[in-house]
């Protein structure tokens, strides 16, 4: 048996509240560092863009307010509040703001050691 402790639950009250949307600009934001995941906040304006990248770990994309035009392999949706989109790991993908829009990206990845589990 171990000595070893579970880390704390953590929560956050409200994730909207924790980002603005910015005239003309891009903001991101990580909330949370905690065992096999990352949550970082982004807040879009009309029209900003993420041209196609790629991320080195599954992602979960899921718009908090606002709408974003997701391309990715030859498909492109619009996501809205309510719905989710996954990205395999290195996946290439481009998103675009169709209004100001706040959008919460969850990083996982089984390999992330528990931290502090608090929020940054």
């Amino acid at each position: 048996m171990s000595d070893e402790t579970p880390a704390a639950m953590v929560h956050l009250e409200d994730l909207g509240s924790m980002i603005e949307v910015s005239d003309e600009a891009t903001v991101s934001r990580t909330v949370m560092k905690a065992e096999g995941v990352r949550l970082v906040l982004f807040s879009f304006d009309t029209g900003q863009e993420l041209s196609e990248h790629t991320a080195a770990v599954p992602v979960l994309l899921q718009v908090l307010d606002g709408r974003l035009s997701v391309s990715s392999g030859g498909i492109t949706v619009v996501l809205s509040p309510g719905g989710i989109a996954h990205l395999p790991t290195r996946a290439p993908h481009s998103v675009l703001a169709l209004v100001p829009t706040r959008l919460l990206l969850t990083m996982l990845d089984l390999t992330q050691q528990p931290a502090s589990a608090a929020a940054t």
